[in-house]
């Protein structure tokens, strides 16, 4: 068989092929148009064709090699065309559908208990006033009716980081701040970070959030703080809670309580929330101590003030029945998306 009768074979071959139901093209073209392809190969034996032979020979060659080429990039279009319209079937988009949703995060449970802490006091007229984590010695207990050798000291676990600066243990410091800036009638509210040194355990934390407050004017008597905390607890725990005082003592205040509300689960009989008792311990409270108020340049014998702090984790864990307070530090979204 001549060279001519070889291409010619050769180009019926490929077209077979190439029409093939599964045939590869990139296979294809490498098998008859690669540098080591059928096409090629005859195309080497063209030194034995005489002179005459030769152009006749070439240009049929060239004519083979266009022919297959050009199958080749036909076919692959059509493929093409036909996968794009296959696409755009599988793959169209019903725009009248509504759209997905994306994720949307929310507030923390803590800075929702502190929202609403918030709320609460600003509908009954507070400010809200905000200082410094990082305290003097002066604000936090001095100014507090605590000097240096004072007992209460020792109970705060407190971080210092010089002998006169520490990390605020208690959000008291800007109701002196507040006083020694504004004469009464003082109305406010102080919630942020405190920090004392407590090991994290179930109920306590290195760093946790207080909510303090503070009433400065004349006249401003216990039934006023009583009035202002039974507020507090029917909003945060339902229209029927009762609270209740018990005697207590804090260096800022005289007389001083612990408030008790009423169990909110139980309604008072006694269940595992309240350990039986029927109460719940929620916060401390008093009467500004005189030397609080002296010290900040009020006058204890014209004014008169009232101040509480209550932890905001404390509420939280409340509200929420929340068993571990570290699970509020811990930012596990299968905890938090609850909230």
């Amino acid at each position: 068989m001549g060279l001519k009768e070889t291409l010619l074979e050769i180009k019926s071959e490929a077209e077979r092929q190439l029409h093939a139901s599964n045939a590869n093209l990139e296979e294809l073209r490498i098998k008859y148009l690669g540098k080591k392809g059928e096409l090629t190969s005859v195309l080497r034996g063209m030194g034995q064709l005489s002179p005459e032979e030769r152009p006749a020979v070439g240009a049929l060659a060239n004519e083979i090699r266009s022919a297959i080429e050009n199958e080749i990039s036909e076919m692959k279009a059509e493929r093409e065309k036909k996968l794009k319209a296959l696409m755009l079937e599988s793959e169209k988009i019903d725009v009248t559908m509504p759209a997905a949703l994306p994720d949307v995060g929310h507030r923390h449970p803590l800075a929702q208990a502190q929202r609403e802490l918030e709320n609460i006091f600003l509908g009954m007229g507070f400010s809200i006033v905000e200082g410094p984590e990082v305290e003097l010695d002066f604000y936090n207990f001095q100014a507090l009716n605590m000097p240096e050798g004072h007992p209460a000291r020792d109970t705060q676990d407190t971080f210092y980081v010089t002998d006169n600066i520490l990390l605020r243990s208690q959000t008291s410091s800007v109701q002196i701040r507040t006083m020694e800036k504004k004469k009464p009638p003082i109305r406010i509210i102080s919630p942020g970070r405190v920090y004392r040194s407590d090991n994290a355990d179930a109920t306590h934390s290195p760093v946790f959030h207080q909510c303090e407050g503070l009433v400065v004017d004349r006249g401003i008597t216990m039934g006023d703080l009583r009035g202002t905390l039974l507020i507090l607890a029917r909003e945060l725990f339902g229209k029927d809670t009762r609270i209740r005082f018990r005697p207590h003592h804090f260096p800022y205040t005289e007389p001083s309580a612990e408030l008790d509300v009423s169990c909110f689960n139980c309604g008072g009989k006694g269940c595992s929330m309240c350990k039986g008792e029927g109460w719940i311990e929620i916060l401390g409270c008093g009467m500004v101590h005189p030397n609080v108020l002296l010290g900040c340049g009020v006058d204890p014998d014209e004014f008169s003030g009232f101040a509480f702090g209550v932890g905001i984790e404390r509420i939280a864990i409340l509200k929420y029945h929340i068993d571990d307070m570290r699970l509020l530090y811990e930012n596990d979204l299968r905890f938090l998306s609850q909230f």
